[in-house]
């Protein structure tokens, strides 16, 4: 069987002994003064140095062990982005126990289902909303013994009920780890709706930030380096940027409200920044709207012509000197701008989560802001591949990194070896049977093709899983078995991968509607009736029940009623009445896209 492979040489090996907490204790070693940490206090930003880190991480492991948490143990870590949320982390790493995030905004089913299935002992929640969400499931969770609040205080309780927790107990607990040792458990959509947890060792973390720190050497030069992060740290992506940035000692800094992250851009100044391709079609956007609202909208639309040309230049001969000229002047008029908006400092950015478009990317390139755009999933431990600085293909998600190999099988499916790849699903191996086969290759579900200098390029997607432009994984069944569960419903398709938010497309049971017709008083049949405010009313209903079952980013935020059903006979749906997702997406595109208009 001839299948395409290609293997970037390894640079990095894990080592037979250690932890991720083993970057905490060298940076406090070698680089106490040094500030790794900057965080926020009301309207402030305050620095941490390596020492105080440690030190605070000590003292919050110390408290740890005082609440009966014993090695291997998982402690669910339920907030927005924020200090105390790396500082737990660790300050669990460092207790020899395993963190198990969860969404601030997950729904209750699936705060009970994450806790239950995980065992967790202990919880950290951020708001009193967060502890009433655990506390709902509170009788099927047997093994949760404690919730901690954030905002009432319980970060500062538990480190001072630690304070007789000696020295050597907590370093004997923290030498027992190894890199075989469990880290995180990451719950991710299944097709079912019921997340698994993927199990990511410390070597995992260790092999993932040995090699990526090495290409990406620029992005974490410790002098002068710096990122705020503003994705949620439930996510793998946000995460290994978090353990890469504190490995490397490069200041760290959260930023937890979107409403104000511009601001916190500009008063932290990062160097780099990481997001999801949502949030750069936002920047962009903003921008243009602004432009145009002020009659400079010519002006905005010559500059992005301009940026995208002189990006697309750099992949050939080099930009000409009327390119050149043109490019100097709209950065003086319009790309200065945009870079300050972002902090002013930013000289790179990291995309992933979700496919980044070509223009966009030759936008902000073409404005001084390389995005590097990277490939990996909860799996794998965030990337699997990147494009480098000085070594990017834009349209690719780059190439493997070293000691990482792909392979694309007989159906394009893409194939993955590397010491990133996890250690398999929690309390499930049929379901890691399905995606690590008996030669070790991980099976992504992505389809893709790689060329003969390794850059690899998606191409579709083998699961059902939504991805939406904000890098939320979406299992669509669930929901749509929800709404479809509705008495009017007959069908439901739940749409949006790649678009800002989550919507669905609708038919409604034409025996169930002659009888709700009568009921109602209504005529016509459902031609006339797609807009009438009665028959919206009971669907949103069907939805907003559908909705109650994942997160609010998961969530279902607009719906088109059809005019007509899916049938067999009419090709929507198979044999056994399973639904034929591409038919439906193709002929139903236009009243897709007017769900974004």
């Amino acid at each position: 069987m001839s299948l395409h492979e290609f293997t970037a040489p390894a640079t990095y090996s894990v080592p037979a002994t250690g932890s991720l907490t083993d970057d905490i204790v060298a940076n406090a070693h070698h680089r106490g003064d040094q500030v790794v940490m900057t965080r926020r206090r009301g309207e402030t930003w305050s620095d941490v140095t390596a020492h105080e880190f440690l030190s605070e991480v000590r003292s919050a492991a110390r408290g740890l062990l005082a609440a009966g948490v014993a090695p291997g143990d998982r402690v669910a870590l339920m907030s927005k982005t924020r200090y105390e949320w790396t500082l737990l982390d660790y300050a669990i790493w460092y207790a020899g126990a395993v963190t198990v995030p969860l969404y601030e905004t997950s729904s209750k089913e699936q705060v009970a289902w994450i806790l239950a299935d995980s065992a967790a002992v202990l919880a950290v929640a951020e708001t009193a909303d967060h502890v009433s969400t655990i506390e709902q499931s509170r009788g099927q969770l047997v093994e949760l013994r404690e919730v901690v609040c954030l905002d009432q205080g319980g970060l500062d309780k538990l480190m001072a009920a630690g304070s007789q927790v000696s020295d050597h107990d907590l370093e004997s607990r923290r030498a027992a780890v190894a890199p075989d040792s469990l880290a995180t458990l990451i719950y991710t959509s299944g097709t079912t709706g019921r997340p698994k947890a993927c199990m990511l060792t410390h070597g995992n973390f260790m092999f993932e930030l040995g090699v990526a720190t090495l290409v990406l050497d620029d992005l974490f030069d410790p002098d002068g380096a710096s990122t705020l992060l503003f994705l949620p740290l439930a996510h793998v992506f946000a995460r290994i940027i978090q353990v890469g940035a504190v490995k490397m000692g490069v200041r760290l800094g959260h930023s937890a409200d979107i409403k104000n992250l511009l601001d916190d851009l500009g008063s932290f100044q990062p160097t780099f920044i990481l997001a999801v391709p949502r949030v750069f079609e936002k920047v962009f956007n903003t921008a243009s709207q602004r432009a145009t609202a002020d009659g400079r909208g010519k002006i905005f639309n010559a500059a992005v012509a301009t940026a995208v040309a002189y990006s697309q230049a750099q992949d050939s001969s080099g930009p000409g000197q009327l390119l050149k000229g043109r490019h100097a002047l709209f950065d003086r008029l319009v790309y200065r701008k945009l870079r300050a908006a972002l902090g002013g400092k930013t000289r790179y950015a990291i995309s992933g989560g979700a496919p980044l478009g070509e223009r966009l990317a030759h936008f902000f390139r073409g404005i001084g802001l390389p995005v590097m755009e990277g490939y990996g999933l909860t799996e794998t431990t965030a990337a699997l591949t990147v494009n480098i600085p000085g070594s990017e293909r834009i349209g690719t998600v780059g190439r493997p990194l070293p000691g990482t190999s792909v392979r694309v099988a007989d159906d394009g499916e893409l194939l993955f070896k590397g010491g990133q790849i996890f250690a398999g699903y929690w309390h499930d191996e049929a379901a890691t049977a399905e995606v690590i086969d008996d030669d070790g290759w991980f099976h992504t579900g992505d389809v893709g093709e790689v060329d003969d200098d390794g850059f690899v390029r998606i191409t579709g997607r083998k699961k059902e899983i939504l991805v939406t432009a904000g890098g939320k994984n979406v299992a669509p069944t669930v929901l749509e078995d929800r709404v479809r569960s509705h008495g009017l419903v007959s069908q439901c398709m739940v749409v949006g991968d790649g678009k800002p938010f989550v919507a669905a497309l609708v038919t409604i049971d034409q025996e169930a509607l002659g009888a709700w017709r009568e009921t109602h008083g209504k005529a016509g049949g459902i031609s006339a009736l797609l807009r009438d405010p009665d028959l919206l009313a009971e669907v949103q209903g069907a939805v907003d029940d559908a909705n109650k079952a994942v997160s609010q980013a998961e969530a279902i935020r607009k719906f088109a009623i059809l005019a007509v059903d899916w049938t067999e006979e009419t090709g929507e749906l198979t044999p056994t009445l399973k639904l034929k997702r591409a038919v439906v997406t193709r002929r139903f595109y236009d009243e897709v896209e007017s769900l974004y208009q």
